[in-house]
């Protein structure tokens, strides 16, 4: 169980002591003998190296994953729970370290990849009370007929995750096919496949062999494994032209996709709510402490032009609880973008910003701490008087910016937060109930709040419409999205007998 920590300093975290790829219950070299030097977004130092799969290595962990889906398959739904919540007492043992290497690995802060960790162990402990939930349904045919429908699970499902929240999304996007039955394959970020492999490790040998695989790699694996015909289902978090691709591919062999992708998200602030509250929401809401890089952040802040102003202001001032310093320090509010090339892109759409004339309320730079020289940091940065037509209002960034936009007329503002591809989440914050679910009906997102912004509810369907994904996670639609629902008709009428 985590435990709260003193401020020491930046932490020493502890590297899994594999590098290959985990299938079939063991561990595996890559066949063509290729690895990738990690290094911290954080600090620039090498942490460790981690395999690259390949196409071949592909077919056998499928294999592998067909053999050990026969044994779990037919393993009672209540023995399948009773593993899932062994699997997350093990992870709650070890959050510390595990958030720590995800610190290291991802540049997010350390205190809050703790909280990931729980987050994963909650989705075991929840998918785990789901197993016997699977119920099919039975229809009446008359006195003479039983008719009635069961679900099976797929078989080999692929899940590719994002570099974000790198063991939450390894772990936890385990446990729904897990509980339906199905083997499952993650290949993990490449920016950041350490804490997967160091899952593995940890609960590789709680299920049987080839139930879990972990395979590291690039685009040639991820390929490999969607494209598979022996992989039933594939699930992916990440851009949407990863998911245009994963959708392309998987559509050559017939097979569902879950699609979690990117999002332009709103927060709406009316004139009736306070305006400190507004701002405490508007900056909770843009992820900072992830540097910005949270598919659900509501980068566009929509703020009433009666209280625009003060809000702006409040917002400016609060960007200061947020300071960029190691992930690996348990005193760091402010983490790391996770690349070189994701910094550079950054950096671009403030430069664009600054250009269409949007004006700069706070950030913009590189901080000038000497301790983060070496790594790839970006101050929170708040733009106001943004318009609908400047880039950095209408494209996903995946950075600590956000765009203030100023509105009167509501139904300019409707239009305005519905132009975008995305559709992921909204926030609306007013005093009006009445003018809240009348927004809440017309704006284009799979997840609104309403006076509350950036949380997941466990059992709340979470995903987006539009550009922003297919299908919904953290909840029983998940768990049912990993079977297929069979019918079975039984004739009541006797037969007659070999004679």
């Amino acid at each position: 169980m985590t435990t709260e920590r003193k401020a020491t300093g930046p932490q020493t975290p502890v590297v899994p002591i594999n590098d290959g790829l985990f299938y079939g219950g063991a561990w595996h070299a890559p066949l063509a003998a290729e690895y990738l030097n990690i290094t911290e977004p954080g600090s620039g130092r090498f942490l460790g190296r981690a395999a690259i799969a390949g196409a071949a290595d592909a077919d056998r962990a499928v294999a592998a994953a067909k053999a050990g889906f026969a044994v779990w398959r037919d393993t009672a739904p209540l023995e399948r729970a009773r593993i899932m919540k062994g699997v997350a007492a093990k992870l709650r043992l070890h959050a510390d370290e595990l958030a720590l290497l995800d610190a290291a690995d991802c540049g997010n802060p350390v205190k809050e990849m703790a909280a990931d960790v729980m987050t994963a162990a909650a989705l075991f402990d929840y998918f785990a009370g789901l197993v016997t939930e699977m119920k099919g349904s039975s229809i009446p045919m008359g006195s003479n007929a039983v008719n009635f429908s069961v679900r099976e699970p797929l078989g080999v499902v692929v899940r590719i995750v994002a570099f974000n929240h790198p063991f939450l999304f390894a772990a936890g996007k385990m446990a729904a096919p897990l509980a339906a039955g199905n083997a499952v394959i993650i290949k993990p970020p490449e920016q950041a496949p350490l804490s997967a492999i160091r899952l593995a490790e940890l609960i590789g040998d709680m299920l049987p062999p080839g139930v879990i695989s972990i395979l590291p790699g690039g685009r040639e694996v991820g390929e490999a494994l969607v494209g598979h015909r022996d992989v039933a289902m594939i699930g992916l978090v990440g851009s949407v032209q990863t998911g245009r691709a994963v959708m392309k591919l998987a559509a050559e062999r017939i097979k569902p996709v879950l699609l979690e992708l990117g999002g332009k998200n709103a927060l709406i602030a009316y004139p009736d709510v306070d305006v400190d509250e507004a701002a405490t929401a508007i900056v909770a809401g843009m992820n900072f402490t992830w540097c910005g890089q949270s598919c659900g952040s509501t980068s566009r802040a929509f703020v009433h032009a009666d209280i625009y102003e003060q809000v702006i202001e409040r917002v400016r001032q609060q960007c200061a609880n947020y300071v960029p310093g190691l992930p690996t320090d348990y005193a760091t509010s402010m983490g790391a973008i996770i690349s070189r090339a994701q910094h550079e892109r950054v950096m671009a759409f403030i430069a664009s910003a600054k250009q269409d004339g949007a004006r700069l309320v706070h950030g913009g730079k590189v901080p000038d701490n000497p301790a983060l020289a070496q790594g790839f940091y970006i101050e929170p940065t708040v733009f106001a008087d943004v318009s609908t037509d400047m880039r950095i209002a209408s494209e996903e960034i995946f950075g600590p910016v956000l765009s203030i936009l100023k509105w009167s007329d509501e139904e300019d503002l409707l239009r305005d937060v519905n132009g975008v591809d995305y559709g992921l989440t909204c926030a609306i914050w007013t005093n009006d109930l009445e003018k809240a679910h009348r927004m809440a009906q017309r704006v284009q997102a799979g997840f609104v709040w309403i006076n509350e912004v950036g949380r997941h509810f466990l059992g709340a369907p979470f995903g987006g419409v539009k550009q922003s994904g297919i299908g919904r996670e953290e909840c029983l639609a998940e768990l049912l999205s990993f079977t297929s629902e069979k019918n079975i008709h039984v004739s009541l009428r006797r037969v007659a007998a070999k004679r």
